[in-house]
């Protein structure tokens, strides 16, 4: 079938204004198309020399701290042969893959692996070859490395993103699909500048008429997509890859076609099932019968995993309590002599399947604040189900101290040592919101709320209601330690930088 091709026109967002550019993009050589951009070549040297660099600073301070200056010939040999080993390991644990790169947290897993596997691997070859390896050595040289290579590798990816924000260093993007699904999978690729994709065409059906989304390049095929329509789009905008919106018309062989065809040209390909806000470790593909499906897996909120995760909790909130000790007692005695009133607040939230519990704070407000409430709902800035102000006269001025930097939040450590609420969770919610809460709302109750969580670092007051029970949702449905801790990482920064708290 005679297929029309109108790739020309796009939505410039700078000027309200169709478009058509002064040249459009020549087909590509089969052998151009193959080479990688220069930005994942610099990239992956510089991932290489980091981790390099992190294993050589890792054994020295093994060798200094374990030998002094006395390192014998055997351990020279051995600690320089473990920089390779460990570059060899970060390779063969995909860390040099440029599909993670800048993306997801699967870069920094295979670091944690390879230093899991180098451990095993010297641990085997020590005790079949009846070596005698120190093993303070090795218990100081791979973490030391560990450590060094994450933390190389975070600002590298901090400095990817910088650049991806400044629309460099992106992945041009075919979106293929009906418009409704193309428009969404479109939406959400662009979301986020610091993944790296920036959709450049769209390929739908002629039926389908004009875009929903008016800033992409129009690409109009027959009634139904095909292989020959999709490659000649590629081919035309020179992308990187090709991203398939859910549709029954492009699956199976016809599918599996266009992926063969994406292979002769390096082009990479991304298909959408049309499940959101689930993340990877829930989703996994099995073979069945000849067909590969996608099993959706139900979301941890009880078993082995949350007891793990309640011993951590009390374990750190224990420590943190101990640590910060001298600071709580001189927050409560500021707070005594600052304005009349108790030390801490006390407040009933609900927490996990409906029970209520007090939640604890420092006192931040003068002890009439909820008599003036009523005065000041009409000047709320909060997200429509809570009440927030940025100027609240009701604060006290060593409470806007407290409330800038979440200090008022660390008596919370009781209700975590108590088990009524986690480190990280859900945003512990009043018994006035529950009551107002949609059917899907209350499932954020399957689980103990935080006294930190998504919401506290994606804008914590300055997100919508919508925005705050997204982000708690996608916490439910897709919990797991490694989460907890990079929110736990987040959080630090948020205090410190004081966003969106007031």
């Amino acid at each position: 079938m005679q297929t029309a091709v109108v790739p020309s026109e796009y939505f410039d967002r700078r000027r309200p204004v169709w478009v058509v550019p002064d040249s459009v993009p020549a087909i590509v050589p089969r052998s151009a198309r193959l080479t990688e951009p220069q930005w994942v070549a610099v990239y992956r040297w510089a991932a290489l020399g980091g981790d390099l660099l992190a294993a050589v600073i890792g054994v020295s301070i093994a060798l200094l701290t374990r030998f002094g200056y006395q390192v014998g010939g055997a351990y020279l040999v051995f600690g320089s042969l473990l920089p390779l080993a460990w570059v060899a390991a970060v390779a063969m644990s995909k860390g040099y893959e440029p599909r993670f790169f800048g993306a997801g947290p699967d870069e920094f897993r295979s670091i944690l692996r390879s230093g899991a596997g180098l451990t095993a691997v010297v641990a085997i070859v020590s005790y079949a070859t009846k070596s005698e390896i120190a093993r303070g050595f090795v218990v100081l040289a791979i973490p030391a490395t560990v450590l060094l290579a994450l933390l190389l590798r975070y600002g590298l990816r901090r400095d990817l993103s910088r650049h991806r924000y400044r629309g460099r260093c992106m992945r041009r993007v075919l979106v293929v699909g009906r418009n409704g699904q193309a428009s969404t999978l479109s939406e959400h690729l662009e979301k986020r500048p610091s993944d790296g994709f920036r959709v450049v065409a769209t390929c739908r059906p002629r039926g389908d008429g004009r875009p929903h989304r008016e800033h992409d390049a129009l690409l109009l095929g027959p009634d139904e997509l095909d292989e020959a329509d999709i490659m000649a789009a590629v081919d035309r905008h020179a992308v990187d890859v090709v991203a398939v919106a859910s549709d029954p018309e492009l699956a199976g062989q016809s599918l599996r076609r266009l992926s063969w065809a994406l292979e002769q040209k390096g082009v990479e390909l991304i298909v959408s099932p049309g499940i959101i806000e689930v993340a990877g470790p829930r989703i996994s593909v099995r073979p069945v019968a000849g067909l590969s499906l996608l099993h959706l897996e139900r979301p941890s909120v009880s078993g082995g995993p949350h007891l793990l995760k309640g011993v951590f909790d009390r374990m750190l909130a224990l420590i943190l309590v101990i640590v910060l000790s001298p600071l709580l007692l001189g927050l409560a005695v500021a707070v005594r002599l600052s304005s009349k009133g108790p030390v801490l607040f006390r407040q009933r939230r609900v927490g996990r399947s409906g029970e209520e519990f007090s939640m604890l704070k420092f006192r931040s407000m003068f002890v009439d604040a909820e008599q003036r409430l009523g005065d000041l709902h009409a000047l709320s800035d909060g997200n429509g189900m809570l009440f927030k102000m940025r100027d609240d006269p009701r604060v006290t001025s060593l409470g806007r101290i407290l409330r800038r930097f979440s200090l008022d939040e660390l008596p919370q450590l009781i209700n975590v040592l108590r088990g009524e609420m986690s480190l990280v969770g859900p945003r512990p919610p009043l018994p006035q919101e529950v009551a107002l809460y949609a059917a899907d709302d209350t499932r954020r109750m399957l689980v103990k709320p935080g006294l930190t969580g998504l919401w506290q670092v994606s804008g914590r007051s300055d997100l919508s209601w919508e925005e705050s029970v997204v982000l708690d949702l996608r916490y439910v449905d897709n919990w797991s330690m490694t989460l907890d801790l990079l929110i736990l990482w987040k959080t630090a920064r948020a205090v410190i930088r004081g966003s969106g708290a007031y």
